[in-house]
């Protein structure tokens, strides 16, 4: 690419060098987000009951992912196989391949109140569900004035 010592544009210059540090740095956003987040994408909410985590994992079987709970860290593991290992080797070629395959670990540190007794996952459609009841001494609750 050519440039010029002296640019017309000191304008479009300044704009090229602010496009060329956010690729350098990764941090341009995307349809999926901000890049170098991780997979699986999270959603995390809470409600005066419960905590609710929401990792999006299309393509990863159920039986190969790992949830822990751990002295207030919640980590979540596995493994998106790739579609493209049931190709045959000798004749096939791959042009483009833009999904992540392979192993992730995300972690996430939780509040004091949750409840590591009180625990559920359920993967429905590709998207896992963690939901853990807040301990009954953090729950909201309504005092008397006598």
């Amino acid at each position: 690419m050519y440039r010029s010592l002296f640019p017309l544009d000191i304008v479009a210059e300044l704009s090229r060098l602010q496009r060329e540090t956010q690729q350098a740095f990764d941090l341009s956003p995307t349809i999926r987000g901000f890049a170098g987040q991780g997979f699986p994408a999270l959603n995390v909410g809470s409600t005066p009951q419960s905590l609710e985590i929401y990792a999006f994992a299309p393509g990863v079987d159920p039986a190969s992912l790992e949830v822990n709970l751990e002295k207030g860290l919640l980590t979540i593991s596995g493994e998106r196989k790739t579609p493209l290992s049931n190709m045959d080797g000798s004749k096939a070629a791959l042009h483009i391949n833009e999904r992540f395959s392979g192993r992730f670990h995300r972690a996430l540190t939780l509040s004091e109140d949750a409840d590591p007794d009180a625990v559920q996952a359920r993967m429905t459609d590709g998207v896992l569900r963690i939901s853990i009841r807040r301990r009954a001494s953090a729950q909201p609750r309504r005092i008397e004035v006598n």
